[in-house]
C-alpha cells in the first residue's frame, strides 16, 4: 500500500478512464475528520467570465472511484460526479 502527502495530491491532473476524458486538477481534499481517511477530491468549478459571474458547481470525487494515482495523473472510473452546491452568493447590480 502507498503512501502520498496531501500536497502530492493537490495539482495533479484527473483522467477518466473509460474514455480519456479530461476531467481537471485536483484543487482540494476531503478528510473524515473522526476516521482520519481521505473521503473525497475536489476539483474547483470554472470561473464564469473572468469570475464576474461566480463560479461553476466544484466537483467532488469520491475516494472509491479513483483507480491510480500516478505521478503527475489520476485516473477515476466513469462515476456519477456529486456536485458541490455552494450558497448563493448576493449579486449586486453594476450601477445603483
Amino acid at each position: 500500500m502507498g503512501c502520498c502527502r496531501v500536497t502530492d495530491l493537490r495539482h495533479k491532473e484527473v483522467i477518466n478512464s473509460t474514455n480519456g476524458c479530461r476531467v481537471g486538477f485536483v484543487d482540494d481534499v476531503e478528510v473524515n475528520t473522526e476516521t482520519a481517511k481521505v473521503v473525497s477530491i475536489i476539483i474547483y468549478g470554472r470561473q464564469k467570465f473572468f469570475g464576474f459571474f461566480g463560479r461553476s458547481d466544484d466537483l467532488v470525487i469520491k475516494w472509491e472511484n479513483i483507480q491510480l494515482i500516478g505521478e503527475d495523473t489520476i485516473l477515476i472510473s466513469h462515476c456519477p460526479f456529486h456536485y458541490n452546491n455552494k450558497p448563493k452568493r448576493l449579486k449586486l447590480p453594476f450601477f445603483h
